[in-house]
């Protein structure tokens, strides 16, 4: 772990309930244990340019995803196993997943 960053914080009820709010384009799984996000871009090229993003954004985060990817669609699962659910990481990891969606044009 970067020494700069703090151990992930669990969410609170109130905050996983706000997570609808707040990342609007996400899912809660059953349990709340986790989110997810499906997106689709123009071509491959085009996700394979998100997914690195994404992939120097985790590295900065120390947050890494459970994604997949066929040709030009991406699914995304966002969890943390320290914590055994959400924590601030995933909300953190999320809200740069959807910067770099924009980036790269999602649809």
């Amino acid at each position: 772990m970067p020494a700069d960053l703090p151990p992930a914080t669990p969410l609170l009820p109130t905050e996983i309930d706000a997570l609808p709010q707040r990342l609007p384009l996400w899912t809660r799984e059953a349990g709340d244990k986790a989110i997810e996000r499906h997106l689709r871009f123009a071509d491959f090229t085009a996700a394979f340019g998100f997914m690195s993003a994404v992939a120097q954004a985790a590295e900065r985060l120390d947050h890494h995803p459970e994604w997949s990817n066929v040709y030009n669609r991406v699914s995304i699962r966002l969890t943390t196993h320290d914590t055994g659910g959400l924590s601030d990481r995933d909300v953190a990891l999320a809200e740069a997943i959807d910067d770099a969606a924009t980036r790269f044009k999602a649809v």
